[in-house]
């Protein structure tokens, strides 16, 4: 069992910090909230005071921060750890942010002796909950094999994407393609339902047929269709619209540094970019079925 520090407690960060604890490991958290704080302290973590006292000790730190700015901040900032952490420490940050953040982070550990590891996560808050999210990894192979018995108190897949950065590329190529994938799947629901089909069925013929996706089978966007998911319950928790727009952004910043053709994650965007502009940004991204039908018959 490992003495880790676990920074950044929100939906994702909470649940994957109460996996560790369960886990066995000896835990230590930081958030800003003391509600997100003291929900772990009551499941067995410790807290600390400040940022800089919640590392004293650790062997591994792990960061689940909401951008890249805030992760510049904790690690290079006037205060930053990577200037009071020793040689012997993993940084694993599991934050999605653009790759240069995290090949530039990366390069300021290594100039420190630090090992560091970029390791973003995909299975929702379902999957952090759980323990059984995915994780995209870049760095040294070292790190990630030092790495890997940590993450798999939270994991059910861990991958070794490449490189430092590696992993955030795997991760927004994939959101994107996870964006594209939903607001198909809720245009061809919302077309079915306007022509008189029950949704449900629908969802079933095409689960069986060649349009079968993620979003279909296990994140279904319609209402009551699907126990468990936010659809069914208000679109309330889950992953945001919000973050699902931050995502395509860097996904979209990535295509024109790489002049690499994006037309339907570019369609995405500007999809989710209206969507939150009409107030949903705090709702699942599954939400954007709202935007296909509005109960029209």
């Amino acid at each position: 069992m490992a003495t880790i520090t676990f920074i950044g407690l929100g939906n994702m960060g909470g649940p994957m910090a109460s996996n560790l604890v369960k886990a066995g490991h000896n835990l230590t958290v930081f958030d800003l909230s003391s509600e997100a704080v003291k929900a772990l302290t009551s499941e067995g973590a410790k807290s600390a005071a400040t940022i800089q006292e919640a590392v004293e000790g650790a062997e591994v730190v792990i960061s689940m921060l909401p951008a890249g700015q805030h992760v510049e901040s904790v690690y290079l900032g006037d205060n930053g750890l990577l200037k009071i952490l020793p040689s012997s420490t993993l940084v694993i940050d599991s934050s999605t942010i653009a790759p240069e953040t995290a090949k530039g982070v990366a390069e300021a550990a290594v100039a420190a002796g630090i090992t560091f590891m970029d390791a973003p996560v995909s299975g929702g808050v379902g999957g952090a909950k759980a323990g059984t999210l995915t994780f995209i990894c870049g760095g040294e192979a070292d790190a990630f094999e030092r790495a890997r018995p940590i993450l798999d108190g939270m994991a059910k897949n861990i991958f070794h994407a490449g490189p430092h950065g590696a992993g955030q590329i795997a991760k927004i190529c994939n959101n994107m393609l996870l964006a594209i994938l939903m607001s198909g799947t809720s245009e061809a629901l919302a077309l079915g339902v306007k022509n008189g089909l029950d949704p449900a069925v629908l969802s079933e013929i095409m689960k069986q047929s060649s349009g079968g996706n993620w979003a279909l089978n296990v994140y279904n966007p319609w209402p009551g269709v699907m126990e468990g998911v936010p659809a069914s319950r208000n679109y309330e928790g889950g992953f945001l619209v919000d973050l699902m727009n931050k995502d395509l952004g860097l996904a979209f910043d990535n295509a024109v540094k790489n002049h690499a053709p994006i037309p339907m994650g570019s369609l995405a965007r500007n999809l989710f970019e209206l969507h939150a502009g009409e107030g949903n940004g705090g709702l699942d991204f599954s939400s954007i079925q709202k935007f296909y039908y509005r109960g029209q018959s």
